[in-house]
């Protein structure tokens, strides 16, 4: 899968910013997946501490997977959100952190098969006129996210949160156009400083959590083998039976962000470090959380859209952030001040990280003259943009739920293999 670079790297996929630039750009992905990896915990009844300390972990366990050449970062996955938050009600987190276990050895299992098989039927099932559309969904599907936490506080419309995250996304594009040197690297980490600062004025920000965090906590972690009586073991097969299934969710998301990632790098990840590298160090990354106390991790798209906006790409930036993200887990009050940042501030920056997602995939299709002239691709985009930006998703049951996206990636691929090459009325 050749793919072309359009814009040259300010820092390519091997190269160390130095030391203070390094730590500039590592906050700037820290604070984009902060809000996110912690709101999974919250909603289940996990400690948000390790969930921070097992995405940095994760992270580092991705990057010494594939050797150092992918520039992944893992946060806490929204797949498993509903399976976890009933299994943490009824039964505990054994059986969650069991659940969470068998999602990576499925991810190692079917990296073996990869391993075994190849990757080249990735090009057959992915082509440019699959590609790009799946990608701008994977931008667009989390628009209406990002729009309700840029307007609304507390479920209601507050104009004080979009005057926040309108500011935030204004500052964020000028930083990105108007700055240059260091400063025109972190645009980013500039439009969250303003907008926090501003969010603060307003009344948005409550600093209750910070004054009341002590600077060293240890993350509560949920081991395994734990129970009530000390070191125990039980097996409970339904934690297995229930979210190992929704693997088949990440897993598209895994090989859509992998897509992205190459189209943005100009590198071929399918072939160099292999398929089946990557889905090994998910399914690694997510073992380690499950041993631990922490939920299920993946690859993020908001990381994904600050590389495209600062073309730096580098694993030691990803690498960077890895490392504060566990050391913060156990810094209470600077966690604690990440945490205080408000929807708005991250609504109006997620406008354009998952708006320059979506742009890739725009790209793509230009690069590759797609022709909606066509009707093949016009039956293949219509139907996947419409099925992820909407969120037709599937329920089975109360517990297992696939994501629009999910449903789009599959939709895409099957019409692509089922569809003639012409139309009949194009004969």
């Amino acid at each position: 899968m050749e793919e072309k670079q359009q814009r040259q790297p300010i820092y390519d996929l091997h190269e160390r910013p130095p030391f203070f630039q390094l730590i500039g750009l590592s906050l700037q992905h820290l604070f984009s997946m902060f809000g996110a990896t912690i709101l999974v915990p919250l909603l289940v009844g996990l400690n948000p501490g390790v969930a921070l300390f097992s995405s940095g972990v994760g992270t580092l366990i991705h990057l010494l997977t594939t050797k150092g050449k992918v520039p992944a970062y893992m946060g806490s996955s929204f797949a498993f959100i509903i399976p976890m938050a009933s299994m943490m009600k009824t039964i505990g987190y054994p059986a969650v952190g069991q659940g969470v276990v068998s999602v990576g050895i499925v991810y190692l299992i079917i990296s073996l098969i990869v391993w075994r098989i190849g990757s080249a039927w990735i090009d057959k099932i992915f082509p440019p006129e699959v590609v790009g559309p799946v990608i701008l969904v994977i931008g667009l599907s989390l628009a209406a996210t990002a729009a309700q936490s840029a307007t609304e506080l507390n479920g209601h419309y507050d104009i004080k949160v979009f005057l926040v995250a309108g500011a935030t996304l204004l500052i964020t594009i000028f930083a990105n156009m108007y700055l240059g040197g260091f400063l025109g690297l972190i645009p980013v980490l500039i439009g969250i400083i303003f907008g926090y600062l501003l969010a603060l004025a307003l009344g948005l920000v409550d600093l209750s959590p910070v004054a009341s965090a002590h600077w060293f906590a240890l993350p509560k972690f949920d081991f395994l083998f734990s129970g009530h009586n000390g070191l125990s073991w039980h097996f409970y097969p339904m934690a297995v039976l229930t979210m190992a299934p929704l693997v088949l969710v990440t897993l598209s998301e895994h090989l859509g962000h992998l897509l992205v990632l190459s189209k943005i790098t100009g590198q071929d990840f399918f072939e160099n470090p292999g398929l089946n590298k990557t889905l090994a160090g998910d399914g690694a990354a997510s073992v380690f959380a499950g041993l631990v106390g922490g939920p299920a991790v993946t690859s993020y798209g908001e990381n994904i859209g600050v590389m495209q906006l600062s073309r730096v790409y580098s694993v030691w930036v990803i690498g960077g952030a890895a490392v504060l993200a566990a050391g913060f887990a156990f810094i209470g009050k600077l966690s604690a001040l990440i945490g205080t940042v408000p929807g708005a501030v991250t609504g109006g920056v997620g406008f354009m990280l998952y708006g320059v997602i979506a742009a890739a995939g725009l790209q793509v299709i230009v690069d590759n003259k797609v022709d909606y002239g066509q009707k093949r691709n016009l039956m293949i985009a219509g139907p996947v943009m419409v099925v992820g930006i909407g969120n037709f998703h599937l329920a089975l049951g109360s517990q297992v739920d696939f994501s629009g996206v999910a449903l789009a990636t599959v939709l895409g691929i099957v019409l692509n293999l089922v569809l003639p090459k012409v139309a009949k009325s194009d004969r």
